[in-house]
C-alpha cells in the first residue's frame, strides 16, 4: 500500500494549454480544473500560513492528505469501496468523519449500515439476555475502511457536503469541487483551539490552525508567538517546577503533562519505624515486611497487623464472644480465654450456596467440597444424573448448531447453546477479485479490500491511489507536464502545446475554414496527419459517441457543406422550422394544423399544413394555392354589454346585432311585472335600472308591526319607519263595549308599554283590550252572561241531536278516546326521563362496543406481529 505524496505549492505561472487538453477529458464524470482547484481551496489558509512564523514544511504536512483527496477527485479516481463503482460528481455521497475520511455512495453506505446494524442486533439478541427491541436500539455499524463504530441513529439519511452545511450540493458548477458547497468549511479545528477551518469545503481532515497566538512553553518560562495548531512547544530548558514532595524541583527538560515522580535518593523510615532504608523521594512512604507486634491495651496480646502508622487499636477478643457456629453468646469471657463449642449442628452455608454444614459446632472452616447427592443436568440438557453437589456434569454429545457465520457447525462437546464465534478464516473472494477475505468466518458481506493501487501517468510525475479492483476502470491521471511530440499538420506553427498523455497525440482542434459555394466555411477539424502513438503507453480506447463527422483523410477535398440551417415548412408556421443540412433543398410539411384565419375572422383553418403563395393582389390579400376551409359554426361571440342570449346569426365578422329579446323584471314591491328589451335594460346603469323597475304606485308590502300597507311609493329594500304608521285604528275594551280611534303608532306604543310585541298580535285582535272597562261595561257583561247561561242548555239540547245526526261515528269515538287519554304533567316528565335514560344506555353500549372492538383489533395485530417475528427467527435459525 503506497503512501500519499507530499503537497508541493503550485507554481505561480502555468504554461498555456490547447483546447485538446480540455476535450481529451471531455467526459462529464471528470473534474478537470487543475491547480486552480487547489489554489482556490488553500488560498485563505496559505495567506495565514505565510504571515505566521511557522515553516512551510509544517504547511505541507498539514495539507498533504487533503491534496491527495483533491488529486483523486480531479482525476476521476474516486471509487466506492462497497460497490467498486466510480463516484461521479452528481452521485449522492457520504464520507467517514472519524479516521479515514473515505467517500462512499450514499445508497451503498445506507445499505451497508442497515445490514451491519441488523446483524449486530441479531447477534446481541441471541447471545445476551435482552429483547430484540433493545438490541435494535443499541446496535452499531462500522465504517467499511477504518472500522470506526457508529450508532444506528447516525445512519446517513440525506446527501450533505463535506462540511455538512448544505444539503444536496450542486454538481454542475465546474469551478467548485464535486460534493462540496464552495463556501468556507468553518468546522472546529482539532485540539479544540476555539478557531474554525479557513479552507473552502474540502474532503479529508481539517489542517492545523494557522493563526498566530501568544503561547507559553510547557514549563511556562518562555513566551512566544506560535501557530495555534502548534502552540504547545518546549523551550529546551530545565523545567524547575515544584514536585509533589514540595521539597525538590523537576530536573527534566521542558516537557508536556505532569512532571515525573521525584527520584531524589534519601534515607527514610517505614511506617512502624523499625526499619530504615534508602529510597526514592516518591517512595518515601513505605511499609516493611515485619509484623507490628506492639502490646495491645489488654496487656495480653500483641498486634498481628503488618507495618502501619498510628495506634494499633483495642484487642479484638474483648467483649461478648460466641461459639464457632455463632449460636451461643458468652458474656464476661476474658480475652485470653478460649470460647467452648456449643455442641449443636454447625449449619453454616457451604461454598456451593445451597447446602449447610451437617457437622457439630467446630473450630476452623467447614469442608470445602459439598458431597450431598443431587440430580443435575449437563449443559446441553441431554444427560441427567445424580452426582455430588461439587461435581460438574457434562456429556460427550457434540453441538450441531450453526455458528454466527451460518457455514460451520459448533462441534463443541456438551454445548449450552451459547456457541462461540466461528474461528475459521472466511477466505471468500473479495469484490476486487484479487484477494481473499482474511477475517474470521462471518455472516453477510465481507469488508472491502483495504489495499490501494497506485496509477501513474506515462512520464510517472503524476499518480494517484485507487481501491484494489478498480484500477481497470480508471483513466490514467492528467499530468501537468508538456508533451514533447511535435505535430505534423499544417497548423503546427499556431497550435498550442498539450499535456502529457497516453496513446497518440490528440487531433488538431483548429477548424479547416475552407469556403463552400454556399458561403459557409468548413468547420471540421484539421485533415492533416497526426503523430503515431507510443506503443509502450497505449490503452484500449473506450467507445464514445462522436459529436463530429468522420474526419477526412489527408489530401481529400472537404465533404459537402455540413452546416445546419433552419428551413420553414410549406405553410410558413412560426416555430415549425427544421434544422436541415445546407445542401438539402427539399421542402416539407410540418403535419400541424394550418392555423390561418378564416374569412369569418373568428376561427382558424384546421386543415393539415398546406403550401401558400404570397403573391400581392390589388385587394392586398394573399393569394393561396390551396383554399382554406369554410366556417359553418354558429356565432359564439360574447355580446357587449354581456347577456345570456346567443346570437342567432351564423359565424360572421364584426359585431353582433343588438339583442332584442324581452326580459321580464318585477317591480320592487311585487305589484306588477315590467318587460324590457335586453339591450335597453343592460345599457342602463344600476341606478337607472332601479328607477325603471319601480311601478310608481304605493308600496304593496305590509308593515311588520301592524296590519297596514306601506304608505311610500314603490321602493327598494325595507320599508322606512315601520313604527311611524299614521293610519287610524279602532281601539276597544276587553268586552268590546267601548271603542275609540287611535293612530297606529300610538297603538304600537301602547302594546310596547304593556310588554307585548306588536308583531305577535293577531290581525283580528289588533287594538282589542287597550281601553279600560267602566261600570257600564261590567253590568252589560253580567246581563249577557246570564242570558247566555239561560240559553246555553237549550242550545246544547238542540245541537246534540244535530251532531249525532250529522257527525260521523269514527270522529266521535276518536274524540272520546282523546278525552280519556289526557296525560298529567308528572306522567309526561316520567316518560321524558325514561327516554333520556334509554338514549344514555344506548350511547354507553355503543361506546363500550367501539372501545373493546378497537382494543381487540390492537391485540390481534400485536399477536400477528409476534407470530411473524417467531417465524422470522425460525428462518434465521435454519440458515
Amino acid at each position: 500500500m503506497n503512501t500519499t505524496a507530499n503537497y508541493h505549492p503550485p507554481p505561480s505561472s502555468q504554461p498555456p494549454f490547447s483546447d485538446s487538453d480540455l476535450d481529451s477529458g471531455s467526459d462529464s464524470e471528470n473534474f478537470q480544473v487543475g491547480s486552480d482547484l487547489s489554489n482556490s481551496i488553500f488560498k485563505t489558509y496559505l495567506e495565514f500560513s505565510s504571515s505566521s512564523s511557522s515553516s512551510s514544511s509544517i504547511t505541507a504536512v498539514d495539507l498533504s492528505k487533503i491534496q491527495s483527496f483533491l488529486t483523486s477527485s480531479s482525476s476521476g479516481a474516486l471509487s466506492c469501496l462497497i460497490c467498486l463503482e466510480r463516484i461521479r460528481p452528481s452521485d449522492p455521497t457520504w464520507s467517514c468523519s472519524s479516521l479515514c475520511f473515505a467517500l462512499f455512495h450514499l445508497l451503498c453506505i445506507q445499505s451497508w449500515a442497515r445490514q451491519s446494524s441488523d446483524l449486530s442486533a441479531a447477534r446481541a439478541a441471541a447471545r445476551l439476555p435482552i429483547t430484540a427491541e433493545t438490541a435494535a436500539k443499541q446496535a452499531t455499524w462500522n465504517c467499511p475502511k477504518c472500522r470506526s463504530s457508529y450508532s444506528k441513529s447516525e445512519i446517513p439519511r440525506c446527501y450533505l457536503c463535506f462540511c455538512g452545511k448544505l444539503r444536496d450540493p450542486p454538481s454542475d458548477n465546474p469551478w467548485i469541487l464535486p460534493h462540496s458547497c464552495g463556501e468556507i468549511c468553518n468546522r472546529p479545528l482539532p485540539n479544540n483551539c476555539g478557531h474554525f477551518c479557513l479552507l473552502l469545503c474540502h474532503p479529508g481532515p481539517c489542517p492545523s490552525c494557522p493563526k498566530s497566538v501568544k503561547a507559553r512553553c510547557f514549563c511556562g518560562s518562555v513566551e512566544d508567538f506560535r501557530r495555534c495548531g502548534f502552540k504547545n512547544f518546549s523551550c529546551n530548558k530545565l523545567c524547575k517546577k515544584r514536585l509533589d514532595c514540595n521539597k525538590h524541583n523537576c530536573s527534566e527538560i521542558c516537557h508536556p503533562g505532569t512532571c515525573p515522580p521525584c527520584r531524589a535518593r534519601e534515607t527514610y523510615r517505614c511506617r512502624c519505624g523499625k526499619k530504615e532504608e534508602e529510597k526514592d523521594c516518591c517512595d518515601r512512604d513505605y511499609r516493611c515486611e515485619n509484623e507490628c507486634k506492639k502490646l495491645l491495651n489488654c496487656g495480653k496480646h500483641v498486634c498481628e497487623r503488618g507495618c502501619h502508622g498510628g495506634d494499633c487499636g483495642e484487642c479484638p477478643l474483648q467483649g461478648n464472644r460466641t461459639c464457632p457456629c455463632g449460636k451461643r453468646i458468652y458474656e464476661g469471657l476474658p480475652c485470653d480465654g478460649v470460647a467452648p463449642v456449643c455442641g449443636a449442628t454447625c449449619n453454616k452455608l457451604l461454598n456451593c450456596g445451597f447446602h449447610r454444614c451437617p457437622e457439630r459446632c467446630h473450630k476452623g472452616s467447614c469442608v470445602e467440597t459439598c458431597r450431598t447427592m443431587v440430580k443435575k443436568a449437563c449443559r446441553c440438557g441431554g444427560l441427567k444424573k445424580e452426582v455430588p453437589c461439587y461435581q460438574d456434569l457434562s456429556c460427550e454429545r457434540k453441538c450441531l448448531r450453526m455458528r454466527d457465520c451460518g457455514r460451520h457447525a459448533c462441534k463443541r462437546r456438551c454445548c449450552d447453546g451459547d456457541c462461540p464465534p466461528c474461528s475459521e478464516v472466511c477466505d471468500k473472494r473479495l469484490r476486487c477479485k484479487n484477494h481473499k477475505c482474511p477475517a474470521p468466518c462471518h455472516r453477510g458481506a465481507c469488508a472491502p479490500c483495504p489495499i490501494m493501487v497506485t496509477i501513474s501517468c506515462a512520464c510517472g510525475e503524476t499518480h494517484f491511489e485507487v481501491p484494489c479492483g478498480t484500477e481497470m476502470d480508471h483513466k490514467p491521471p492528467k499530468c501537468r507536464k508538456l508533451c514533447k511530440i511535435a505535430p505534423l499538420c499544417r497548423h503546427a506553427s499556431t497550435s498550442k502545446p498539450h499535456r502529457c498523455h497516453y496513446g497518440a497525440c490528440p487531433p488538431c482542434r483548429a477548424p479547416c475554414e475552407e469556403e463552400y459555394p454556399c458561403g459557409h466555411k468548413c468547420n471540421l477539424r484539421c485533415h492533416g496527419p497526426r503523430p503515431p502513438p507510443n506503443p509502450e503507453f497505449t490503452l484500449k480506447p473506450k467507445k464514445k459517441k462522436s459529436n463530429h463527422q468522420t474526419e477526412c483523410t489527408p489530401g481529400t477535398p472537404c465533404p459537402p457543406c455540413p452546416e445546419l440551417v433552419w428551413r420553414p415548412c410549406v405553410g410558413e408556421h412560426f416555430g415549425a422550422e427544421r434544422m436541415m443540412v445546407c445542401s438539402n433543398t427539399t421542402r416539407f410539411s410540418c403535419d400541424n394544423l394550418c392555423g390561418n384565419l378564416l374569412p369569418c375572422g373568428n376561427h382558424y383553418c384546421t386543415k393539415t399544413c398546406h403550401p401558400l403563395e404570397t403573391q400581392p393582389s390589388s385587394s392586398g390579400h394573399q393569394k393561396r394555392s390551396e383554399s382554406c376551409e369554410v366556417c359553418n359554426l354558429p356565432c359564439q361571440k360574447v355580446r357587449m354589454p354581456k347577456c345570456s342570449h346567443p346570437c342567432s346569426l351564423p359565424c360572421h365578422p364584426g359585431e353582433c346585432l343588438p339583442c332584442k329579446v324581452l326580459v321580464k323584471r318585477s317591480c320592487h314591491c311585487g305589484a306588477m311585472v315590467h318587460a324590457f328589451e335586453c339591450i335597453h335594460y343592460n345599457n342602463l346603469s344600476e341606478k337607472d335600472q332601479v328607477a325603471a323597475r319601480s311601478c310608481g304606485g304605493p308600496c304593496h308590502r305590509k308593515l311588520p308591526n301592524c296590519t297596514h300597507l306601506c304608505p311610500e311609493i314603490c321602493h327598494v329594500d325595507k320599508c322606512p319607519a315601520p313604527d311611524k304608521c299614521s293610519k287610524k285604528v279602532t281601539v276597544r275594551c276587553k268586552c268590546q263595549t267601548l271603542k275609540k280611534e287611535w293612530i297606529c303608532q300610538d297603538v304600537q306604543a301602547a302594546y310596547r308599554d304593556t310588554g307585548n310585541d306588536p308583531k305577535d298580535i293577531p290581525k283580528n285582535q289588533f287594538g282589542l283590550g287597550l281601553l279600560p272597562c267602566n261600570s257600564d261595561c261590567k253590568s252589560k257583561v253580567q246581563e249577557v252572561e246570564s242570558a247566555l247561561q239561560l240559553r246555553k242548555p237549550k242550545v246544547l239540547e238542540k245541537k246534540e241531536p244535530e251532531n249525532e245526526k250529522h257527525g260521523p261515528k269514527r270522529r266521535k269515538r276518536r274524540d272520546r278516546i282523546q278525552e280519556g287519554k289526557q296525560v298529567s304533567r308528572f306522567q309526561e316528565f316520567v316518560a321524558s326521563v325514561k327516554r333520556l335514560l334509554l338514549f344514555i344506555i344506548i350511547g354507553a353500549v355503543l361506546i363500550a362496543v367501539t372501545y373493546y372492538s378497537y382494543k381487540g383489533l390492537l391485540q390481534l395485530s400485536d399477536w400477528m406481529n409476534e407470530v411473524e417475528l417467531q417465524r422470522a427467527r425460525r428462518r434465521r435459525s435454519r440458515f
